[in-house]
């Protein structure tokens, strides 16, 4: 086996930034962050146009998602490993460039094979872009300014996928579902331009590390097998379907002898001993299943006030996007204050503020007003300040320098991937819970019941036939039977959210999270 040799020396850590040149560099990462995150949701209220347009089925167009999400998931653990071999700022720079080129092409696309094609490239090489700017980030603030940075990048990376849905869904209604790719172009290449600008001369050292093959190859299959199984799996029906099943055996099989042979391969792509260490485990740990449970909601949000409250795309996403506003401003003063504190304390104030959010939806009936829908989203945007930024201080907590991409690439997988399962279970659970709520809620539409003669004689007075009328009644318990679904869920979300606080506690920062801004200063 060959042995690992220096290719560029090590260098004593650049000095931070300051002034003009510190907000460029951080204008120019969250712009890269956003635009990222931005696309993985983006394209979801496109599918139907994109589907028509090019011929094919809804369920066929559905593809667009997943292949971004399979070839995004695949490449982000990588980000240590082509960190080591290519530097941080070159590869960060490569990555944004043929993201705009992969979204350029995307937006040509004349065919559904096409468009999947360029959208497997367009992922694959997003995957480092987001680890990377987080450290990137890091390494450009003064150990004492290490929490402003990261309340920076937290706010893109929490706000871009609840804005994805209200821009995508007006730019395909008034222009063209192309021109959801062809925005990334110019926000692309003046992310990518300033970079370069202001960290070419800042590149962290290289070495070439040999290449883990038979590593890699099991990542893509097992990653491969379990991003389509949660992407296709409410379509099949799971496990009544033989792919599901299949794919399912496939990645536990798959992740088992990945797990085996990285922990016993002498230079594994994927650095799991990360995991030995208790900030990051549990860090990483409470960071996935608190997104998980995040990203769930704000899919099923809209999906409830779209399909059964009547309102347009554009609606909910304007129920959504308040979150942004308190969390714009109180971000800042977490980053400032972050440091001072100890970072668990912070943590479960955000969850105990989610909890609070999703208990507050729990209450939500067919009635209920605009305003009172809209006030979770408002309250949410503190718990989003302070949600990210002290989880990620704790997953750093400790860590040298050399392996911060590496942890955040690796907790920035457990997180997305745990965003995309989050997605499954709550679209599946909240159909389920909606058909056994349905069936309780007919045994009560009968002849014997007068509530019911009342409401068709009211129905058919209007002009109505008896089975339009029937329908119709048929339509308002569906409604019911899903408010009452979702309700469940949101009251679920809110326990499970004060039952991970727990998870907070098994941390043990150093020194109350200065691991991270020693992180930054040493990059």
């Amino acid at each position: 086996m060959s042995v690992t040799t220096p290719d560029v020396p090590a260098t004593s850590a650049p000095e931070p930034l300051h002034g003009a040149k510190l907000a460029l560099a951080s204008t120019a990462l969250a712009l890269a962050t956003f635009m990222n995150v931005l696309d993985t949701s983006i394209a979801n209220v496109s599918i139907p146009a994109i589907a028509g347009d090019l011929g094919v089925s809804a369920n066929q167009g559905t593809w667009v998602i997943t292949s971004f999400a399979v070839a995004n998931a695949i490449t982000i653990p990588l980000t240590g490993f082509l960190t080591q071999r290519f530097g941080a700022v070159r590869l960060f720079v490569t990555s944004i460039v043929l993201f705009v080129i992969a979204s350029w092409l995307c937006g040509l696309s004349t065919s559904l094979p096409m468009l999947i094609v360029f959208r497997v490239i367009q992922g694959a090489v997003a995957g480092p872009m987001i680890p990377l700017s987080q450290s990137l980030l890091l390494a450009s603030y003064p150990k004492a300014k290490a929490g402003t940075a990261l309340a920076i990048w937290s706010m893109t990376t929490l706000v871009a996928p609840v804005i994805g849905p209200v821009l995508g869904g007006w730019i395909t209604d008034n222009i063209s579902w192309s021109w959801i790719f062809y925005i990334n172009i110019p926000v692309g290449l003046v992310a990518a331009s300033v970079t370069w600008a202001l960290y070419r001369k800042r590149e962290t050292s290289t070495r070439r590390v040999p290449m883990d093959y038979v590593g890699l190859a099991l990542l893509v299959v097992w990653v491969g097998a379990l991003q389509i199984m949660l992407d296709k799996g409410k379509e099949l029906d799971w496990f009544a379907s033989p792919q599901i099943v299949t794919l399912a055996i496939v990645a536990v099989i798959g992740l088992i002898a990945f797990l085996i042979w990285e922990l016993t391969d002498a230079h594994p792509i994927v650095d799991l001993t990360l995991f030995k260490r208790r900030n990051f485990w549990s860090g990483t740990l409470a960071l996935a299943v608190a997104y998980g449970l995040f990203f769930g909601n704000v899919v099923l949000v809209p999906l409830w006030l779209q399909q059964y409250m009547g309102y347009t795309a554009t609606d909910a996403g304007m129920v959504l996007a308040p979150v942004g506003l308190l969390a714009i401003f109180f971000s800042p003063w977490v980053g400032k204050n972050i440091n001072k504190y100890d970072p668990r304390w912070f943590a479960t104030l955000a969850f105990c503020i989610f909890a609070l959010i999703f208990w507050m939806r729990s209450e939500f009936t067919t009635q209920t007003d605009y305003f009172t829908i809209m006030l979770p989203s408002l309250i949410q945007g503190i718990a989003v300040a302070v949600f990210f930024v002290p989880l990620v201080s704790l997953i750093f907590s400790g860590l040298p320098a050399e392996r911060i991409p590496a942890a955040s690439g690796l907790s920035n997988f457990a997180r997305i991937t745990a965003g995309a399962i989050g997605t499954s279970l709550v679209t599946t659970l909240w159909d389920d819970r909606a058909i056994a709520h349905h069936a309780v809620l007919i045994e009560h539409i009968n002849d014997a019941s007068p509530a019911t003669q009342a409401a068709l004689k009211t129905m058919t007075d209007a002009g109505m036939s008896t089975q339009q009328a029937l329908a119709q009644i048929n339509l308002l318990i569906s409604q019911q039977a899903h408010t009452l679904a979702a309700d469940e869920l949101f009251r679920i979300s809110a326990i499970l959210f004060i039952v991970l606080i727990g998870l907070i506690w098994l941390a043990r920062p150093v020194k109350a999270a200065t691991a991270a801004p020693e992180a930054a200063a040493a990059h």
